[in-house]
């Protein structure tokens, strides 16, 4: 399947988990992709199992809350394939706590990583959208549909406890999704979210309490007791937590001509979770 052969996406934190399986699904279609990632190592694999498919990768390694990233992140694509189709903000992790326990830094990071950065990279991404879309307007009478997918959560739709600077964050990000749909939509971009529910990823996998991640030389408790699991998959309806491939799937059709005429809306990929 090559629906999108040629196109040049995206995808900040697809060096592994929800990113990676979005990276992958998008290569598969024939799109080219900028893989990011902290990780060099993680990122380098990624890109070379993208090449192992067909298509083209570039890494562009680094923090994506840093001022200069989104700049770097769009230069990458410019320089390595002219052009920008499909863009995906997909980077980001949770630091949970109460919030008489959250402090200014753990606040901030959560802001920063979920909302600062993708307006980062969606300003940086502006000037070279808008040029492309005005002159296949003067050639074709039409700019080439576009694709922006940011990463929500349900948290973000309707919070959840121990998970303030999370939740706002990805409140934020649908926020800016319907705002640069408004935005975008002279230059025939599709801007939707994607609003994750329970998925299996290496924040939600391990043994709660003891288990951690490291994310710039913070250690982050990870983990889900076996108890906590078990009472949320009783709250979805499908009976389960998702996986990363599943995820990545609710993105990838956003990115489909199929979806040619959907934006500003946030789908939810929860397994039938509702407010």
């Amino acid at each position: 399947m090559s629906t999108l052969h040629g196109k040049v996406a995206l995808v900040s934190g697809s060096g592994r988990g929800i990113g990676k399986a979005i990276a992958l699904r998008l290569a598969k279609a024939g799109a080219n992709v900028v893989v990011n990632d902290l990780d060099e190592s993680f990122a380098n694999e990624t890109a070379a199992e993208i090449e192992a498919l067909g298509a083209r990768a570039v890494v562009c390694c680094g923090d994506v809350t840093t001022p200069d990233f989104g700049d770097r992140f769009v230069g990458a694509a410019v320089e390595a394939f002219g052009t920008i189709d499909i863009i995906i903000n997909n980077a980001g992790y949770a630091w949970d706590s109460v919030i008489q326990k959250t402090s200014d830094e753990q606040w901030m990071a959560m802001i920063d990583v979920h909302l600062t950065a993708p307006f980062r990279i969606l300003r940086a991404a502006q000037p070279i959208i808008a040029n492309a879309a005005k002159a296949e307007i003067a050639a074709n009478g039409r700019a080439t549909r576009r694709t922006v997918v940011n990463i929500s959560s349900v948290a973000g739709l309707g919070g959840n406890p121990g998970q303030s600077g999370y939740a706002a964050g990805k409140a934020g990000i649908v926020g800016l999704t319907k705002t640069l749909c408004k935005e975008w939509g002279r230059y025939n971009v599709c801007v939707n979210a994607v609003a994750f529910g329970a998925i299996m990823t290496r924040m939600t996998a391990g043994e709660a309490g003891s288990s951690t991640i490291t994310v710039k030389d913070r250690e982050i408790k990870a983990g889900v007791s076996d108890e906590i699991l078990e009472a949320m998959e009783k709250g979805i309806p499908l009976g389960r937590a998702g996986t990363p491939d599943e995820a990545a799937g609710a993105v990838f059709m956003l990115c489909l001509p199929d979806a040619d005429y959907i934006s500003g809306q946030v789908i939810v990929a929860g397994g039938g979770w509702s407010l």
